[in-house]
């Protein structure tokens, strides 16, 4: 992939598709290319890929719609970026506790039912979800760079996993943006501002991730900020990839 960029700078998947296909979310989808636009990325192609936290202190965000919502507003923005209208999700906790597919068109009620289904709620490890985002990167042949927009409400509970599979998979063209959910003064989000700010060169070849703090109720960050935080770090990482053929 040259430069991260097609030729045709028009988004993925155009507004009429969207209109067809998933008309609830075309508010979400014009707000999404702003922020696209603002940030010099029209044209780039990007897999997008979605992790979703379900340690027991989640279930209120499960409950109230917010991480339904969530899904929405990744899989509206994925559509600039990537034209097969899907964002694979994995859910986790101790372990990795499930994936799927988010679909547009698909996408109504389908991560509140997919919790519901996934039973027990655990404690908080990244690593094993970082894993499974790897490994089906890896498994997909693709070689265009890959946005995966991780959430959580809080630290893992092996930071030291955490931190070494974030440095090992900056080798690759994966961008892992965190989401934290919950009080901005709580220390357990010490950590992921800790792995934002890792040194390069001395722990990983880039730096291959940031960290936006949502607050206690993501609901209420408009969608345009959201955006504009979402992507914030993401076209400064194409540039350093490629500077340090992390990226073709």
């Amino acid at each position: 992939m040259t430069m991260g960029r097609v030729q045709n700078e028009a988004p993925a998947i155009n507004l009429s598709k969207m209109q067809a296909q998933a008309p609830d979310l075309v508010s979400l989808y014009k707000a999404a290319g702003s922020s696209v636009r603002a940030h010099g990325l029209e044209g780039v192609r990007a897999a997008v890929y979605l992790v979703l936290d379900r340690s027991g202190s989640m279930r209120p965000y499960y409950k109230d719609g917010t991480m339904q919502h969530l899904g929405e507003q990744v899989l509206s923005l994925s559509a600039h970026l990537d034209d097969d209208g899907t964002v694979p999700v994995v859910f986790f906790s101790t372990d990795v506790d499930g994936s799927t597919d988010l679909r547009l068109g698909g996408h109504r009620g389908r991560i509140s039912k997919l919790h519901e289904n996934l039973g027990h709620m655990g404690r908080t490890n990244y690593h094993w979800a970082m894993d499974e985002v790897i490994d089906h990167y890896l498994a997909s042949g693709s070689d265009d760079p890959a946005l995966v927009f991780f959430q959580t409400d809080g630290g893992p509970t092996s930071k030291s996993a955490a931190e070494r599979y974030l440095c090992k998979a900056a080798r690759l063209p994966l961008f892992w943006q965190f989401i934290g959910f919950g009080d901005p003064d709580d220390n357990e989000f010490a950590f992921l501002r800790r792995l934002d700010d890792l040194a390069v060169p001395r722990h990983r070849i880039v730096d291959n991730a940031g960290f936006f703090h949502a607050g206690r109720d993501p609901r209420t960050v408009r969608d345009d900020l959201l955006y504009d935080r979402l992507l914030q770090e993401f076209p400064i990482w194409l540039s350093s990839a490629r500077t340090a053929q992390v990226l073709q």
